[in-house]
């Protein structure tokens, strides 16, 4: 397998290969038919930017899975554009707030995505919308074009290419930047770690708005010259007949998925596939195991972020719950990011239990050169991110680089992911800022106090919950508080709260803040009235104690505590 300095390069040398490329289950392409679609919808992106004062090459994609996805990310590096991937379970205000943060000049979408536009103050923006006939009259007079033919301006290694949102603590999404050449060697890295072969078939099921897709599936296909299967979207029912059907060999995952597949019903084809390695995160080690033995197939955990500031990495030797060592290039410590001191080395008693997890889990830091690019106009963003010890640095001076994320280490140099170090919640994979949780449930006019915060989900990552506390004389109505959430168009899909718990009045800390910490241990074992939703959608009902218990044992099953 080949490196390449640039995606661009990766994409014309496609060009000639007669192979299989690229396929959904309605369309199948070569990977010389991608190159030549790739460099129509180039020109065609040429013709829609022409310079202009402070005008970005930056052009969003609103889509599914679709292979126009891949086809508009290959034309975006052939003619030097940068792609904004913008999430479709975003709403209202925020989604333009997306898609104008990042100057996107074009917007590429889908008849399905229309109705989310409708309103979105977006002057300047041209949409197009790929499943129309408008659309391929549009690109009908580029069919000629081939790789290299247009460009908005010279492609070179450290020439923009991904603006990848990653939220934080608080406010709206950073845009994380990649070049073209840090996402070629990422998919080089990864590629040959796993021995990506031109035979192989990467199944992207992922959404592509994310970087688990982009970065760890089509990325390492891309530069192997491995072909690409894609999903719409992540379907559990249909996921072992697209394996098949695709011929598939590596996948990239979520642990929200792996959960979804094994609760489908068994079968004894359960085995009948070419897949041998899925890639990816927060699977939890009991799932990763009954994965093993129902599927034949290893799950191999990750961690890395859009940002590229730290890297682990995963190898044979690697113990139980661990997710790996440092990349060789990293120089990855566990830090109290209070003093700057590196924490001590994770003791265990025989049964895998952390011992010394105060004086053991810290932010984890790489005091190494790494490979974050920035974000897209957050300046303070970056300073946050890049400090000297624990004082910040100015970003042109360097630093060291902070994730934001809680781990420990063993003796031997192995890190256990213990959580996150700010309010954020990762629900299926997805980071959400509690404040801006908050600052929609607080519009309902019978809450005098709101808080948002994580709890544990039984197999990983987190759920929302919420405390509120109600207006004298007001009462909790769960069929009003179920509108009220449907009403609110700037509520993403993955943040209604699961739990609401019923207060007289929020604890706070002796600064007068929200005592969060006391929310989150308590989490829904505590006295007061609490509601939930036993599965997405579902109507709120209350948490009775039989509830409870069968709520426990779940977490017991999957070696979680609800509390933790």
């Amino acid at each position: 397998m080949r490196g390449a300095d640039t995606v661009a390069e990766l994409v014309r040398r496609q060009w000639g290969d007669h192979r299989i490329g690229l396929r959904d289950e309605h369309h199948t392409l070569t990977h010389h038919q991608v190159a030549a679609g790739a460099a129509a919808r180039a020109a065609l992106l040429v013709d829609l930017m022409p310079p202009l004062p402070g005008g970005e090459p930056h052009l969003g994609i609103l889509l599914d899975n679709t292979p126009e996805y891949p086809l508009w990310l290959s034309a975006a590096a052939l003619a030097g554009a940068a792609v904004a991937g913008i999430n479709p379970t975003r709403r209202g205000a925020e989604l333009a707030r997306d898609i104008r943060h990042t100057a996107c000049r074009v917007l590429v979408t889908q008849r399905a995505h229309l109705p989310l536009l409708d309103g979105l103050p977006l002057p300047g923006v041209r949409i197009l919308v790929t499943d129309t006939a408008a659309y391929r009259e549009l690109l009908a007079p580029y069919g000629s074009a081939r790789p290299g033919d247009a460009r908005l301006g010279p492609v070179r290694p450290d020439s923009r290419f991904l603006l990848s949102f990653t939220s934080g603590s608080t406010g709206a999404p950073k845009a994380a930047l990649c070049s073209q050449g840090r996402l070629a060697a990422a998919g080089a890295s990864l590629g040959a770690h796993f021995s990506v072969g031109r035979d192989d078939v990467h199944y992207i099921c992922m959404p592509m708005f994310h970087g688990n897709a982009v970065i760890a599936d089509w990325a390492p296909a891309l530069v192997a010259g491995a072909g690409v299967a894609l999903r719409a979207r992540f379907s559990a029912s249909r996921f072992l007949s697209d394996v098949r059907a695709f011929e598939a060999t590596y996948f990239t995952y979520v642990g929200r998925a792996v959960q979804y597949l094994l609760a489908t019903p068994p079968t004894p084809e359960d085995h009948a596939h070419r897949l041998r390695l899925g890639f990816g995160t927060e699977a939890g080690a009991v799932d990763a195991v009954r994965f093993r033995e129902r599927f034949g197939v290893p799950l191999v955990e990750g961690y890395g972020s859009s940002e590229g500031g730290a890297s682990i990495q995963w190898t044979p030797d690697t113990p139980a719950g661990a997710v790996g060592r440092a990349a060789p290039t990293d120089d990855l410590v566990v830090v109290d990011a209070e003093t700057g001191r590196e924490c001590e080395a994770a003791r265990f008693s025989p049964t895998g239990r952390l011992l010394n997890a105060a004086e053991a889990v810290g932010e984890l830091v790489n005091r190494g050169r790494s490979t974050f690019e920035g974000y897209w106009r957050n300046p303070e963003a970056e300073a946050a991110r890049l400090r000297r010890g624990h004082h910040r640095a100015e970003v042109s001076g360097g630093g060291w680089y902070w994730t934001g994320d809680l781990f420990y280490r063993d003796a031997d140099g192995y890190l256990y992911f213990a959580g996150r170090t700010d309010d954020r919640l990762r629900v299926d994979s997805e980071n959400l800022a509690a404040a801006m949780i908050e600052h929609i449930l607080a519009r309902w006019d019978r809450a005098a106090g709101v808080a948002v915060y994580a709890i544990p989900d039984p197999v990983a990552g987190d759920q929302v919950m919420a405390a509120l506390a109600l207006r004298e004389g007001a009462v909790f109505d769960p069929a009003e508080f179920t509108g009220f959430l449907a009403a609110q168009q700037d509520l993403g899909t993955k943040m209604p709260p699961r739990f609401v718990r019923v207060m007289s009045e929020l604890p706070l800390t002796a600064t007068n803040k929200v005592h969060r910490v006391v929310l989150r241990r308590e989490s829904f074992l505590c006295e007061d009235p609490v509601w939930w939703r036993p599965a997405p959608g579902a109507p709120y009902e209350p948490l009775t104690p039989v509830a409870t218990a069968a709520l426990r044992a779940e977490y017991a099953r999957q070696g979680r505590e609800p509390n933790s």
